[in-house]
C-alpha cells in the first residue's frame, strides 16, 4: 500500500485557506497586500477509507464528504497519537463493519 496508509488511517491535512475572518482554528495567519482578505492554514482532521492503486487515497471528513488526495501530498501526514488524544472529536468516527 502506498506510503503505508490504511483504511481506518487518521491523517491531517494542512490545508491553505483565505477569507475575510480567519477563524479559531487558523494558523501562521498573513494579511494580504492591500488588506482586503487573510491567508492563514487549518490543519483537517480526516480519515483515510480506501487506498487506490495509483498512490491515492479516499479520505473521509467529520461532516461526511469525501475527498482524493495523493498518498505522497507533502500537507498530508498521519495524525500523531497526542493528537489523536485532544482531537479525538474532530476526527470522523471509524465506520462499523457492514
Amino acid at each position: 500500500m502506498p506510503a503505508g496508509f490504511q483504511p481506518g488511517d487518521v491523517v491531517v491535512y494542512h490545508k491553505q485557506k483565505s477569507s475575510v475572518h480567519p477563524g479559531p482554528h487558523a494558523k501562521d495567519i498573513e494579511p494580504a497586500p492591500h488588506g482586503d482578505s487573510y491567508s492563514y492554514f487549518v490543519d483537517k482532521f480526516w480519515r483515510v477509507i480506501d487506498v487506490l492503486p495509483d498512490n491515492t487515497l479516499v479520505v473521509l471528513t467529520r461532516r461526511g464528504k469525501q475527498h482524493i488526495i495523493r498518498a505522497d501530498d507533502p500537507a498530508l501526514r498521519r495524525a500523531y497519537w497526542w493528537e489523536r488524544l485532544l482531537f479525538w472529536s474532530r476526527f470522523p468516527p471509524r465506520k462499523s463493519a457492514e
